[in-house]
């Protein structure tokens, strides 16, 4: 498998940890995500958390420091289900 396999892999079984968390159909969530749109995803979240994920959308080079992180790698595998 080649490492976009891989991201892709994960990144389908992070949509539905947090569909399932947040009460949005997986699909609904990614369909909204793909299209640049995160409705659903900040509708469950506090105001303080909106913004700051609105904060760091704005910032791609921050969400791949964030994500690769130990924490959120262990966060991903816990929601996952690893």
């Amino acid at each position: 498998m080649n490492k976009n396999n891989i991201d892709h892999e994960k990144m389908g079984g992070l949509i539905n940890a947090i569909s399932k968390k947040i009460g949005v159909p997986p699909d609904k969530l990614k369909s909204e995500l793909e299209a640049g749109k995160f409705d659903s995803a900040l509708s469950a979240m506090s105001q303080n958390d909106a913004a700051k994920f609105r904060q760091a959308v704005n910032n791609p080079k921050l969400v791949e420091k964030m994500m690769s992180t130990p924490q959120a790698k262990a966060l991903y595998k816990k929601l996952s289900g690893e």
